[in-house]
């Protein structure tokens, strides 16, 4: 490999995230052709992971260095969502059996084949729904990432629209204990937010059964609360002021 070619290399690595990802349109962008792409690759420098995606040959995949890699060079905004964005927040009581599980929105973008790679040290879920009118978000950082993520709020709730395909109910309930420091605005924009019965519904029921300060100071009216009763289990315990069927382990907790 020639002087020119090996500065290149050395500039393309140094510009490029540890453990993350270079997209063809970025790469493009930045003046490395196809056809110098290929030549890194045959010398053992890059690695293909799927059609237009690489990775460093000799790093393991971080799936958080990915969704960092995605966002910087394609200049879209994707957000860690659910109990990923939770954990990332310091709420760490869920965790998921197998695999560590990365929960990611891509809305409005559909997710390309990359994030089906199983060469993460996470598997990568993509998470779309149209039940937030405004999603909320916030920048955290995290070894050396800038990483956008579901505000605390909202993230509790995209935990419940995925129950039961990725959560239960209980599991979120004990995680709901231990946001007491959640803020009351924040909780009420984030309510008035989605167009989810059974979010508003839930959320409020296992809040106000945790006994959090925050829930005395919402304003109820404004939550658009309808009258419709809502099965959310089968075999369940009704709870009349909410007009919901919660489970009934849940319901006897204390």
């Amino acid at each position: 490999m020639d002087i020119s070619i090996s500065s290149k290399i050395n500039r393309l690595l140094s510009d490029g995230t540890y453990g993350g990802l270079f997209f063809s349109e970025w790469l493009d962008r930045m003046g490395y052709s196809a056809q110098l792409i290929k030549r890194y690759r045959e010398s053992g420098w890059l690695e293909s992971l799927t059609s237009g995606v690489m990775f460093r040959k000799s790093e393991k995949l971080s799936a958080l260095a990915a969704v960092h890699s995605f966002n910087r060079q394609t200049e879209k905004k994707v957000r860690i969502a659910a109990h990923s964005a939770l954990e990332l927040h310091g709420f760490s009581h869920y965790i998921p059996m197998g695999k560590p599980k990365l929960i990611v929105s891509f809305d409005p973008f559909k997710p390309g084949k990359w994030v089906k790679s199983g060469k993460f040290d996470m598997s990568i879920t993509p998470f779309s729904t149209g039940i937030f009118k405004n999603p909320m978000t916030q920048i955290l950082s995290k070894d050396n990432l800038e990483l956008r993520v579901s505000a605390p709020e909202q993230a509790f709730m995209e935990c419940l629209h995925l129950v039961p395909s990725h959560y239960n109910y209980m599991d979120l309930y004990y995680l709901m204990e231990q946001l007491t420091s959640l803020d009351p605005e924040r909780v009420q924009k984030a309510l008035e937010n989605t167009s989810s019965q059974k979010i508003k519904r839930m959320f409020l029921y296992m809040a106000e059964k945790a006994c959090h300060y925050w829930f005395d100071l919402l304003d109820m009216n404004a939550l658009g609360i309808s009258n419709s009763k809502l099965q959310l289990v089968e075999n369940g315990s009704y709870v009349s002021k909410y007009r919901i069927t919660v489970p009934k382990e849940l319901h006897d907790y204390e």
